[in-house]
């Protein structure tokens, strides 16, 4: 069986043994998750397409360079 199967059943047997409030609490985490993977994700993408170009912008510390990738425009 799949290890993530396995890991998601594990989890489903024991959501019914919380209180409602821990299974919000769950929900909520859940999301914060899901929202910082996607943003990691984006952040990831951008620094790829940044490093492609090296040329286009030069960066003097970690700082500039980040700043560099937040305001580089999208043309996705």
């Amino acid at each position: 069986m799949n290890t993530t199967t396995e890991q998601i059943d594990n989890i489903r047997e024991l959501l019914p043994m919380l209180s409602d409030e821990a299974l919000r609490e769950i929900k909520d985490f859940a999301a914060y998750l899901l929202d910082r993977e996607r943003r990691c994700k984006a952040l990831e993408e951008r620094v790829i397409k940044a490093e492609q170009n090296p040329d286009t912008v030069i960066c003097n510390s970690p700082e500039e360079f980040m700043q560099a990738i937040l305001n580089a425009d999208d043309e996705d």
